[in-house]
């Protein structure tokens, strides 16, 4: 496995409802490392979810090029894997068939499915294998969602805002388990997240975006061991620059202000 992805001038614009042209991304260049975490963030509407869609091969640029390991991403693939903020489980299966569904639609579902077993019980829900999604709490969801993502064994898993639904607790829990499952497959991950405290602990990166038409205002390099404590003094720091960065709140001057 390996998962470098490289991103060079890429451009995508919409059409809105009035006809007019609208650029969502102007120029974007980024490499992302193999097994590295990197977080997008900025400003809502800027462009972040375009950029993880056009990584997914959802949509496709205006300009420019993206690869996986030097290969064009044209279409969406099994090597890149994609959990959305919502569950998107099917409702009428059980977590046991949600989860083996890319399997199934692949047709490689007799020769893997020991890895179904397998990642369910990775993201904690063995046990619940019969169960269908109104029956378990958002937090379990969201983990069956972790599991189908990750069963076709992807060079890189992207993460659209999938833990902004939860409550604290749960989201710090799901984001051990995100930072556990990377250590152990050694796999590339991308997030778009607007919380800064999430990106500046789980990342290894954080890529700041402008607002539309996005650019990268700067990349933020997190240095600091896992675990993280939230509260340390270098992690508020990275906390406050990305802040500033983000002119969230206003001008933020002093790097001993924090939200």
């Amino acid at each position: 496995m390996v998962g470098e992805i490289i991103i060079n001038n890429a451009v995508k614009k919409f059409t809105s409802a009035d006809g007019d042209e609208v650029v969502a991304l102007n120029g974007i260049n980024l490499d992302i490392k193999p097994g590295e975490f990197v977080s997008l963030i900025g400003p809502s509407g800027c462009g972040k979810s375009t950029l993880l869609r056009l990584i997914a091969g959802l949509i496709f640029p205006d300009g420019g090029r993206l690869t996986l390991d030097g290969k064009e991403i044209k279409k969406p693939d099994c090597e890149r894997g994609f959990m959305f903020q919502n569950h998107t489980l099917f409702p009428w299966l059980n977590i046991y068939d949600n989860v083996a569904f890319g399997l199934r639609a692949r047709k490689i579902y007799k020769e893997k499915k020991h890895d179904v077993d397998e990642y369910i019980e990775l993201v904690g829900l063995k046990g619940f294998e019969r169960s269908y999604p109104h029956q378990l709490s958002g937090g379990m969801c969201q983990r069956a969602s972790l599991a189908r993502a990750l069963v076709g064994h992807p060079k890189v898993l992207l993460l659209d805002e999938p833990l902004g639904a939860l409550d604290a607790f749960t989201r710090m829990n799901i984001q051990d388990e995100i930072l556990r499952i990377r250590k152990e497959h050694n796999m590339t991950m991308i997030m778009v997240t607007h919380d800064v405290d999430e990106a500046v602990y789980l990342s290894d990166r954080v890529v700041v975006m402008s607002a539309r038409p996005a650019k990268i205002e700067k990349v933020v390099s997190i240095e600091l061991a896992h675990p993280r404590a939230r509260s340390n003094p270098e992690f508020l720091k990275y906390r406050a620059e990305i802040l500033k960065l983000l002119n969230y709140g206003g001008k933020i001057t002093e790097l001993e202000y924090y939200l």
